[in-house]
């Protein structure tokens, strides 16, 4: 196996930064409890006063669709992937007052941008983020982040517990196909994302 080739997918995938001290922890929102752990964790351990989940639920569903680990602890029914996130949250020891509330995405970009216009009509200036994700979907949340904080440093913090990992995804069909397509959709919505800046800049610069 070519390990330097594969050795350029994992980095640009897997991003992890150290933790440090943050105005907010955000998460993407997800079925999976183990963000709003790592979530809670950080909080409890200083590195920022509020966490702000975001999601209602998947565009492709159109439902919320359900716990997808330890659902013996988190056994209760949930209509947004906020409303699990912040049980998640509250279930272990952080505040409600610590909790910042986002239930209209449905999907990953607009995660980013209602995530925005939350901190935004709180009058919020984020300096500096940390965002609690899947380590495979890290890099495409960081790029949308990224673009509607394009002055926030953010610190990606993936969460410890993923059966997919930087050391294994290339050994099974299962752990491929899903971070060959994560490359695959950075690839596909960025193409909109770009033709999008792109107008703005012209219709910026165009003569009046």
């Amino acid at each position: 196996m070519n390990h330097k080739f594969l050795q350029q997918l994992t980095d640009f995938i897997f991003v992890e930064d150290l933790p440090e001290k943050a105005d907010i922890i955000f998460i993407p929102g997800s079925g999976f409890p183990q963000l709003g752990e790592e979530a809670a964790g950080l909080y409890h351990r200083d590195y920022a006063s509020c966490i702000l989940p975001s999601g209602r639920y998947s565009i492709l569903t159109g439902h919320f669709g359900g716990v997808q680990e330890k659902a013996e602890i988190y056994d209760g029914e949930y209509e947004t992937e906020w409303e699990f996130l912040k049980a998640v949250l509250v279930k272990n020891q952080v505040p409600e007052s610590a909790i910042l509330r986002e239930d209209q995405a449905t999907y990953t970009y607009e995660n980013a941008i209602y995530s925005r216009k939350v901190t935004d009509s709180l009058g919020m200036e984020i300096r500096r983020a940390i965002l609690c994700c899947k380590p495979y979907h890290a890099r495409r949340s960081l790029l949308y982040y990224q673009l509607l904080y394009p002055d926030t440093r953010f610190l990606v913090c993936p969460v410890r517990e993923s059966d997919v990992t930087r050391e294994n995804w290339f050994l099974t069909e299962k752990g491929t196909k899903i971070v060959l397509g994560e490359i695959e959709r950075i690839g596909v919505q960025f193409h909109e994302i770009m033709r999008e800046m792109r107008e703005a800049d012209d219709a910026e610069n165009s003569p009046e």
